[in-house]
């Protein structure tokens, strides 16, 4: 008879192996990365946001494109900080502010701007550049991605342990991929100190549409004092649009 110890170690064990076959691979030995998104992160298996995989990112408009790079800064600047590693951001018509990265925590001189307008160029620039492992982590941004390319990124991240955020802005068709998760990023009104004028620090409705053997849900999410901070559903009926200070 086996204990029900012992069974319990089993059955995480070939949950293990069943999320590393499907692209879901634990940190690297001795390395715990936190991202300080408190509840979001129980989303993902192991309470653990998954890095050497593929993230996907969808925005429609303008406003969107622009909080869902925002975010992705914010989690480009946590995977930077935790080695040595560059970001390669690979683009067609690149619109992010070099020196405004540096609010979330990244030095634009670790940052490789490539801006490619052929999107065969751009896919075959953003694989090879997932295959590199000494990259910290790979933005790519792309109209659209299909099955078959999307299959390929992925396989790429599974044997370098990059990982890989690819922003698909006014996709014609959503189709379904080979990516981790799918995100879907909208700006939300910003909390301001008292008595400053401006628009406040960002926050984001953040929506994590697909996560492969996770929970998909929607929290909001802020970015203050060099960090992402969670807030409370409610805090959207704030006097004024106004957002209370964040936990």
């Amino acid at each position: 008879m086996i204990a029900a110890a012992d069974k319990i170690e089993l059955i995480r064990g070939l949950q293990q192996q069943i999320l590393s076959l499907q692209g879901m691979k634990g940190p690297l030995e001795g390395v715990q990365f936190n991202f300080g998104l408190g509840p979001l992160e129980r989303a993902f298996p192991g309470n653990t946001f998954p890095t050497g995989a593929i993230h996907e990112f969808l925005s429609n408009t303008p406003e969107d494109a622009a909080a869902t790079t925002g975010f992705m800064a914010g989690l480009a600047g946590r995977l930077m900080q935790q080695g040595d590693g560059v970001c390669l951001w690979i683009s067609a018509n690149r619109a992010v502010f070099p020196p405004a990265l540096k609010m979330f925590g990244i030095d634009p001189e670790r940052v490789i701007f490539i801006d490619i307008t052929r999107k065969k160029d751009l896919l075959w620039a953003v694989e090879e550049a997932l295959k590199c492992e000494s990259m910290a982590v790979v933005v790519g941004e792309l109209k659209e991605t299909g099955f078959t390319e999307s299959r390929r990124l992925q396989l790429a991240v599974e044997q370098s342990r990059v990982t890989g955020l690819m922003h698909h802005f006014s996709p014609r068709n959503i189709t379904a991929t080979a990516s981790v998760c799918r995100w879907v990023v909208k700006p939300v009104a910003g909390e301001q100190e008292a008595g400053l004028p401006g628009v406040g620090s960002p926050c984001w409705n953040v929506t994590l549409q697909k996560v492969r053997n996770g929970k998909p849900g929607t929290w909001l999410i802020a970015w203050s004092a060099g960090r992402f901070r969670n807030v409370k559903r409610d805090a959207v009926a704030a006097p004024d649009h106004q957002l209370p200070k964040t936990a």
